[in-house]
């Protein structure tokens, strides 16, 4: 035997230290131990269900999605941080990455990995969905006019949401807001 049919790539999935799962029209068709143990279920209560579960609302879920699609159908892959919602209804930061298995299949067969980044960045304002996804795409320094553009909405609505935003976190400017956001400390 060579050393290529002697790893077990079966057994490296389901034990990564980070959370995994293959999906299939945002359905969940296999995960990891270290996803089920992040969102805290069973790997049974995962496998087979829509990522819609682990999201905090209906909303953010399919608003997540038509944000996707377009940066998947571009370029393969898609990457961010966003709120996610344990089995416990406790919200979370969490880096989320995904590579679609066919570039024509946006939300197709595809791997995705999540990183549970709440010790660095703990949840610590009550934000309604809006203001969950606009938190998103600031961290990722996107300005209000990009917001705007990305989420459909007037960038006037976008800096309603930011100066809420900066209210909630007690943040004199957009640049300190950002850093409350990702949990650092001024």
């Amino acid at each position: 035997m060579n050393a290529a049919t002697d790893i077990d790539y079966e057994s490296i999935f389901l034990y990564a230290p980070v959370g995994m799962c293959m999906s299939e029209n945002r359905v969940i068709r296999s995960c990891n131990e270290a996803l089920a143990k992040m969102f805290g279920y069973a790997r049974s209560e995962l496998d087979g269900q829509s990522f819609e579960m682990l999201y905090p609302t209906h909303d953010e879920f399919l608003r997540t999605g038509e944000r996707i699609i377009p940066i998947m159908n571009a370029r393969g892959r898609y990457s961010d941080e966003r709120i996610m919602r344990r089995s416990n209804a406790e919200l979370f930061w969490c880096h989320v990455t995904g590579h679609a298995m066919q570039a024509t299949q946006a939300l197709g067969a595809g791997i995705w990995t999540f990183e549970d980044v709440s010790e660095k960045r703990p949840v610590t304002a009550e934000l309604t969905p809006r203001e969950r996804e606009i938190a998103a795409l600031l961290v990722e320094g996107k300005t209000s006019k990009l917001i705007a553009r990305q989420i459909d909405l007037s960038p006037r609505t976008v800096e309603m949401h930011r100066a809420k935003l900066m209210r909630k976190f007690s943040a004199a400017t957009s640049s300190e807001l950002v850093h409350k956001l990702v949990g650092l400390q001024l």
